[in-house]
C-alpha cells in the first residue's frame, strides 16, 4: 500500500463531497449516492461490478453528466469551497480536477508532441492567430514532456500514437502535464503490459506524495490492493462499503458480489 505517502501532504490535499447525487437513464437509477467524500486519503480506489454505476459517478464529478439531483463540491487544501455540479465541464480542469477516459481517445491527426502540446497550452492561447506562440509552450514545458514520453518509451514523439496502449499512456500523461489537484483516473493500466502498469503506479505514488488527491476506478484488482490506501466498493449504484483493503478485500459482500471464494 501507499502507506509511505507524507502525512503532511496528505492532511492538506482536496477533497470532493458527493452528497445526495442522483442519475437516471431511461427512468432506470443507475447512481444514487447519499454522502460520499473522496480525497481524504492520499490514495483511493474505487470497485464493483459492472453495471455498479463507477463510471457515471466519475462523469458526475465531472460534470459531464449533469446530476438529476444533489450537489458536488470541491474542497481546495487552502479551505476555498466550490460547487462542480454548478461549473460547465469545460471549465472543470481550470480548478484543478483532472479525469483520465475510460474509453481510449486520442487525436488523430496530430502527432505526439502536438497532443501534449495541446494539453498544456492555456486556454487564452488557443486561437489560431497565437500559432506562433507554439514555441513559448515547448519551452515552458519541454523537459517535463520529453520526461514522461522517456519514462513510458514512445521514441518517436514526432510520430502518431497507434497502438490501445500508447494512446492510453498518452491520455494519462495529458492529465499529469496539469498538474491536477485531484486526479481521477478510470481504469488506467487496461491493456498495458506489467512494466508499463509498475510505471504507472509509481508516478501515481509520487504525484499523491506531492499532495495531489487521487481516486482510480480499476478492474485489475492488484493495483487497487496494491496502490490504494482506501477502498470504496460500489454496487447497484450505491456506495456501500468503505475501508482499508484489506478489510474490503475480505468483506462477505465483496466477496459474495464481487470476488468471489477464490479471491480472497
Amino acid at each position: 500500500m501507499a502507506s509511505d505517502v507524507a502525512l503532511g501532504a496528505a492532511a492538506a490535499r482536496s477533497r470532493i463531497h458527493v452528497r445526495d447525487a442522483v442519475k437516471s437513464f431511461s427512468g432506470r437509477v443507475v447512481v444514487d449516492v447519499a454522502d460520499l467524500v473522496l480525497g481524504e486519503h492520499p490514495i483511493e480506489g474505487l470497485i464493483g461490478p459492472n453495471g455498479a454505476g463507477k463510471t457515471t459517478l466519475m462523469r458526475m464529478v465531472m460534470h459531464s453528466l449533469p446530476l438529476d439531483r444533489g450537489t458536488v463540491h470541491l474542497r481546495l487544501a487552502d479551505g476555498e469551497e466550490l460547487s462542480l455540479s454548478t461549473i460547465p465541464a469545460h471549465r472543470i480542469a481550470r480548478h484543478g480536477v483532472v479525469k483520465s477516459n475510460q474509453v481510449i481517445m486520442d487525436f488523430d491527426r496530430l502527432t505526439i508532441w502536438d497532443s501534449l502540446l495541446l494539453a498544456v497550452t492555456e486556454a487564452r492561447s488557443e486561437q489560431p492567430w497565437l500559432v506562433l506562440a507554439e514555441r513559448d509552450v515547448f519551452a515552458r514545458h519541454e523537459e517535463e514532456m520529453r520526461h514522461y514520453l522517456d519514462l513510458f518509451g514512445f521514441d518517436d514523439p514526432s510520430s502518431f500514437a497507434r497502438s490501445a496502449g500508447e494512446k492510453k499512456l498518452l491520455d494519462i500523461v495529458r492529465c499529469l502535464l496539469l498538474h491536477p489537484r485531484f486526479l481521477l483516473l478510470d481504469e488506467p493500466t487496461a491493456g498495458l503490459p506489467d512494466d508499463l502498469t509498475e510505471k504507472v503506479m509509481g508516478v501515481v505514488r509520487e504525484l499523491a506524495a506531492t499532495g495531489t488527491s487521487v481516486v482510480i476506478v480499476e478492474h485489475d484488482l492488484n493495483v487497487i490492493w496494491s496502490l490504494c490506501d482506501q477502498v470504496h466498493f460500489m454496487a447497484e449504484g450505491s456506495v456501500i462499503l468503505q475501508g482499508d483493503p484489506q478489510s474490503i478485500r475480505e468483506h462477505h459482500t465483496v466477496v459474495e458480489k464481487y470476488l468471489g471464494e477464490g479471491h480472497v
